[in-house]
């Protein structure tokens, strides 16, 4: 949002409660709007940035939570759709949120936009979550989807999870560590997304490092950047008993490359993990 307001744009943030989004972005929700509505937006913006979802691995994988899942990605993004719709004109622009979840679990293969989708929970959320903008994208705006990997940024996030267990020692690989972690420092997705806006004209992009890794390999890079042990690996089975189906964005991984974006032109500011995690601890 910071870049956004600093690019000169006038952002729109859809939020479930205003009063919680003012405190977090601080001052600068001076230069904000906010609805809690889609009724409440009057007339066709110029671009869309649709990231709406509840956190996918912020609890156990009920079946109430993979219907919030569903309605927090495909129920927003559709009730969007039918909004813009109503109103005249079309947006320019607009950037939709997937995640590299849309290719399933893969072994010993490296996907890229012409990979096809995955048919377990994860993929089929994220099919459909595409497929839920894909009405906004057949006339003359240039609609980007984005598959994004897991986002390295401070405080909180990914990071902010794994960070004081790792600080006391405790870190170490899941399961035999060989699953694949695709991944992308915060300020590098940030900045894909100004250029979808700015230079795009459209298309599906993974918004991933060049470089991803296994879980053992993260693991050994974030105690070297914390200078911690990393000698406790845990063990897959218990882990399952315990998440259920959760546990398969921990235990199984994809290898993505972002052909699409390097292609056209895009450069990454930190493709390489041991300096985007020295950058983010600096």
């Amino acid at each position: 949002m910071p870049v956004l307001v600093a690019k000169g744009y006038e952002p729109i943030v859809f939020t479930r409660d205003v009063k919680r989004s003012k405190k977090r972005h601080g001052q600068l929700s001076d230069h904000l709007r906010y609805i809690f509505d889609f009724d409440q937006l009057k007339s066709m913006p110029w671009a869309v940035i649709n990231l709406a979802g509840a956190g996918i691995a912020d609890r156990r994988w009920t079946d109430a939570r993979k219907r919030l899942l569903r309605d927090s990605r495909i129920g927003v993004t559709e009730r969007l759709v039918q909004r813009l719709g109503s109103l005249n004109g079309a947006p320019e622009k607009i950037i939709s949120g997937s995640a590299v979840g849309y290719y399933g679990p893969l072994v010993d293969a490296i996907a890229t936009e012409k990979t096809g989708p995955g048919s377990d929970f994860s993929a089929l959320l994220c099919s459909d979550w595409e497929g839920a903008i894909a009405p906004l994208g057949l006339g003359t705006t240039a609609l980007s989807i984005l598959r994004i990997g897991v986002v390295l940024g401070r405080p909180g996030g990914f990071l902010g999870r794994l960070e004081p267990v790792f600080r006391l020692g405790a870190g170490g690989p899941l399961g035999d560590g060989q699953q694949m972690l695709s991944w992308i420092h915060r300020d590098d997705l940030v900045n894909l997304m100004v250029w979808c806006l700015e230079h795009s004209t459209g298309g599906i992009y993974n918004a991933t490092s060049p470089g991803p890794v296994s879980n053992e390999g993260f693991t050994r890079a974030l105690g070297r950047t914390l200078r911690r042990p990393t000698i406790f690996r845990i063990p897959e089975h218990p882990a399952r008993w315990i998440l259920g189906d959760l546990a398969s964005l921990l235990f199984e991984g994809q290898a993505v490359r972002p052909k699409a974006a390097i292609d056209e032109g895009f450069i990454f500011n930190h493709p390489d993990l041991d300096e985007a995690l020295a950058d983010l601890f600096r």
